[in-house]
């Protein structure tokens, strides 16, 4: 077949094919070997679109939206005055640099006492020195309302037990309606059993899930459909201080290590749940072990288009895992024929936080990877089940070259009916000039607005905020922490004090969804359509993405002028779809399985 130059791929439109079904299969059908010739080559391709990915987006966002694009903030920094104080100690000392220090930072969004209100969970990391006294433990911030939080960590019986704190997975694993929280850390893990009356108890043990490796993200998936919360974990490397060794930046200076100095990638683990309050650790009966990296996140989600969710691996200097479910329990991992193990180069890269999103609108999901500076973050595209490394000139990850990027996530901050993307930014290497010179590895958070099909562009003021913020940023998590129909962010820093963005952007219209099984349970894996305005939007809903950490359990859809929304079409987990609505604009709708119209494209 003949050639063509990355320059023609960009401006060659891709044809579209409309398929049937509420969540459409690829536009571009093309064969795996196809994908795979484009992903070893490195070529950039063009997304399906009625635009081309070099012309601008036709539709604008009305309002203070608008004006947010010119330079107004999106975001006030409010921490302090809201009342969350956090901030997450690494307990370094000077001259000596531990590897897990430069790492960790997960937060969590989770509405703990049923109250409508998101709480705030934050993963302190201590130190990994054993006679220190100078050990902060976590936190527990509780929602008042009008964006009020008191700490309630004591009063909740949040008790650190040591471990140096990594990620968070907050989920309703014992399924007695109420959210539990699952801390990973260097060394024990800890399960923090809700008790339904406001405080938790340590049920690590008694569950069976301590891990005793070093966890980082963590994903609460039902991989085998029988109703209850199964449990991953990402390890990342196999230390301890004993094998700790000098490494250095530039100029000769002390610094961290990358984790390819200690050669010890870290084996995964998977636990089932056995719906009785405890866990089997199964990772070597499902096939998990026959694999590894140096894992820092995971989301469970189905990226084979079988009905069944798989596991996706962020791996550190390694190639990313994808586990495929075979639907017996047992797992095989083709991350590298699919085309999202390693960039379009076929090299492996420094791995972070994860997003599914369906990128170009059109009812498909790709990945989303952060990355290590000088890697780019990346964008798998994905085409008839396989993927793609799209790099595009308006992409997503444009921006992203001189950055170290942890948490992300994609949402519609401004309400415009696209996709937004904001990104923490933090350095793990001494490299350059110190944007803050009292915080060496501080970089400026990256916030792009959604021009749809697959176009973005960078918003200024930088990050969103004014003035910038600079910090070493490493988990975010999203929610609408004062329920007014605007997506919210909450940052972890290393060494500085937490973010709460508080989303000051107006404009267009929203809608949510709280999605239930039918027992009143998250219906986690559920895919949504919104049908609305004449056009459709989807969403994969996962509760951990980003990295190490938890979203707000409602999906969010921005809607722009849209007033009414014709139909939401579910598309249930080991379940078939149904249709529900019409529904009203700037309202969250609780939805359960089973209450909806059944619904077939055919």
């Amino acid at each position: 077949m003949p050639t063509m130059t990355s320059r023609e791929l960009l401006e060659k439109p891709a044809r579209c094919e409309a398929a049937p079904g509420p969540v459409r299969r690829s536009a571009l059908r093309r064969g795996p070997r196809i994908a795979a010739t484009l992903a070893a080559a490195g070529l950039l391709i063009a997304g399906c679109s009625r635009r081309r990915p070099s012309e601008p987006a036709a539709e604008e966002p009305a309002g203070k939206a608008a004006a947010a694009a010119k330079g107004a903030p999106w975001f006030e920094e409010i921490a302090q005055k809201a009342g969350v104080r956090f901030t997450m100690k690494m307990g370094h000392r000077p001259g000596r640099y531990l590897m897990p220090e430069i790492k960790g930072g997960g937060v969590g969004l989770l509405d703990y006492d049923g109250d409508g209100l998101l709480d705030i969970f934050c993963v302190q990391a201590g130190s990994l020195y054993p006679n220190d006294t100078n050990r902060p433990g976590h936190k527990l911030f509780r929602n008042l309302g009008g964006l009020r939080f008191e700490d309630v960590t004591k009063k909740a019986g949040i008790v650190s037990n040591g471990a140096y704190g990594m990620g968070c997975a907050c989920a309703d694993y014992d399924r007695d309606g109420d959210v539990d929280i699952y801390v990973t850390a260097y060394g024990r893990n800890t399960l923090y059993r809700n008790n339904g009356d406001g405080t938790f108890t340590d049920a690590t043990e008694a569950a069976g899930v301590s891990g005793l490796s070093w966890g980082v993200g963590a994903s609460f998936t039902d991989y085998d459909g029988d109703g209850w919360l199964d449990l991953y974990i990402a390890n990342y490397v196999r230390w301890s201080p004993q094998i700790e060794v000098d490494c250095y930046s530039e100029g000769g200076r002390r610094d961290y290590c990358s984790p390819v100095n200690y050669r010890a990638p870290a084996i995964d683990t998977l636990y089932h749940n056995r719906g009785d309050g405890t866990f089997e650790e199964v990772t070597t009966k499902a096939g998990v072990r026959s694999a590894y990296g140096y894992g820092l996140m995971v989301v469970g989600a189905d990226l084979t288009s079988d009905g069944l969710p798989d596991f996706y691996v962020a791996d550190d200097a390694t190639p990313n895992l994808l586990w495929v479910n075979r639907g017996d329990g047992t797992f095989v991992n083709e991350a590298m024929p699919r085309g999202c193990a390693v960039n379009g180069m076929g090299l492996p890269e420094a791995s972070m936080g994860i997003s599914v999103v369906d990128t170009f609108e059109r009812g498909v999901f790709d990945l989303f990877i952060t990355h290590l500076v000088g890697e780019m973050n990346r964008l798998y595209y994905r085409t008839n089940d396989y993927f793609v490394d799209l790099i595009a000139p308006r992409g997503p990850n444009a921006p992203s070259l001189p950055y170290t990027s942890f948490g992300q996530g994609f949402y519609d901050f401004d309400n415009d009916g696209h996709l937004d993307l904001f990104v923490s930014n933090g350095r793990v290497k001494r490299v350059g000039k110190a944007w803050d010179p009292q915080e060496p590895y501080s970089e400026p958070n990256t916030l792009m607005r959604g021009l749809g099909g697959g176009r973005f562009a960078e918003v200024t003021p930088q990050g969103g905020t004014d003035p910038v913020l600079y910090a070493a940023g490493r988990g975010a998590a999203f929610g609408d922490l004062d329920n007014d129909g605007r997506v919210d962010a909450v940052v972890i820093n290393r060494e500085k004090p937490l973010y709460l963005l508080h989303n000051v952007t107006g404009g267009g219209r929203w809608i949510g969804f709280r999605l239930l099984d039918k027992k009143g349970f998250d219906a986690v894996g559920a895919i949504t359509e919104l049908q609305a305005g004449g056009r459709s939007q989807w969403r994969y809903f996962l509760l951990q993405a980003s990295y190490a950490s938890t979203n707000d359990p409602r999906v969010h859809y921005g809607l722009g002028p849209v007033e009414r929304v014709e139909r939401l079409i579910v598309r249930w987990p080991f379940g078939k779809a149904e249709a529900y609505g019409p529904f009203e604009a700037n309202r969250y709708y609780t939805i359960r399985q089973g209450t909806g119209r059944p619904w077939s494209s055919r």
